[in-house]
């Protein structure tokens, strides 16, 4: 019987699109907290639109923190500076609804209440991480394509090679596929914000033969449909025309939904809640069982309890591509998901997160999760 052949797709967006500004402000909001003290308990949310931020959640830091001086530089390292616009660095207004931690969740992440000498889960919920062998990266090549795409329309706008692009974009690709196996990408759709004065001919031209074949690299053909801005001009963008919330964006931060996700947001979140640690650590584990080559695809997801040390559960699937009992047998034996260890095996009370907000969580080389590391005998 011949294998399915079927097309998958994936999106990205760029760190200039509302939501990744909100996510991008957070992140830089935890790094600035956990530089001064690595203690810190920070859960951050913020909210743009036309001249507003709102900056609200729960902080508890030793830190000496100026919370509008740090989402005024951030929006400024994004790109917005333009002041006739309603969002810019240095116009807009800063709201500040911060308060501390609750004293009951702070008890419970100190101290679990399965083992007082370990740390508990800062949260209840449920993490995957996933991998695939279809990319050097071990991640889906629709998103990984993608994000190539986002990221380079923020290259050529920084570096003033075309300086009518603006912050705000997002990219689309469609990649056919046969089984698990990559045949070709169908179709490139890029929106991207631009100056009034440029034509929409000029942004394709440069689209079709300076963006494309450079991101897509070997996977770029010309016989791929690109769609370029289809409904027309995208002179408005960013928080000016749209409101941005932190964790919106959660399927382009993990696996463009080629994996599962559990439904919690990164960014903005210490280490202590597992939605981000325990999510990082599942593609770290995902991750070895490929290195391994025990399958050509695995996803792992854990589940905890607010308070607890020790996980709920722990389950991997190979999706019929390896040995689901040695995957098992390999987790197992070899891999610790209690939230202490996790930030100790992967390092995480640092500041690195604002390296992570932009153009995906995983699949980036620097990051403790991504880093090769020995496969355990």
């Amino acid at each position: 019987m011949s294998e399915q052949t079927y097309t998958f797709t994936s999106e990205s967006v760029s760190e200039g699109h509302p939501d990744k500004v909100c996510d991008y402000i957070a992140d830089s909001i935890l790094d600035a907290c956990l530089e001064q003290d690595p203690h810190s308990h920070v859960a951050c949310e913020v909210l743009c639109k036309d001249n507003h931020i709102i900056l609200a959640g729960e902080i508890t830091t030793r830190a000496k923190i100026d919370y509008e001086a740090i989402a005024r530089k951030a929006v400024r390292e994004i790109g917005y500076t333009d002041g006739s616009e309603a969002f810019n660095a240095d116009g807009v207004t800063v709201k500040v609804l911060i308060s501390q931690q609750s004293g009951e969740i702070n008890a419970g992440v100190i101290n679990a209440t399965d083992d007082q000498k370990e740390q508990g889960a800062g949260d209840q919920g449920i993490m995957f991480g996933y991998a695939t062998s279809e990319s050097p990266e071990l991640m889906p090549l629709p998103l990984l394509l993608a994000h190539r795409l986002t990221k380079g329309l923020a290259d050529d706008r920084r570096s003033g090679s075309f300086n009518w692009l603006r912050p705000d974009a997002k990219s689309q690709v469609s990649v056919v596929y046969e089984g698990n196996k990559p045949l070709r990408v169908s179709s490139i759709l890029i929106s991207t914000q631009h100056s009034s004065d440029i034509s929409q001919a000029n942004i394709r031209d440069y689209v079709e033969k300076v963006l494309a074949p450079r991101a897509l690299g070997n996977w770029y053909s010309p016989e791929a449909e690109i769609i370029v801005n289809p409904s027309g001009s995208f002179a408005l963008g960013g928080p000016s025309a749209d409101c941005g919330v932190t964790g919106r964006k959660i399927i382009v931060d993990s696996y463009g939904g080629a994996g599962r996700h559990g439904g919690g947001a990164f960014s903005g979140k210490d280490p202590s809640k597992v939605d981000r640690s325990g999510a990082y650590y599942c593609r770290y584990v995902a991750r070895r069982i490929v290195q391994a080559g025990l399958a050509e695809r695995a996803e792992v997801q854990v589940s905890y309890a607010i308070g607890r040390a020790k996980p709920m559960s722990v389950k991997v699937d190979t999706f019929g591509t390896g040995d689901a009992a040695a995957a098992e047998r390999f987790v197992s034996d070899n891999f610790d998901f209690r939230p202490a260890n996790i930030i100790k095996e992967l390092d995480l009370l640092r500041p690195l997160y604002r390296q992570t907000t932009n153009y995906g969580h995983f699949g980036k080389a620097g990051l403790p999760w991504e880093k090769p590391v020995p496969v355990p005998a």
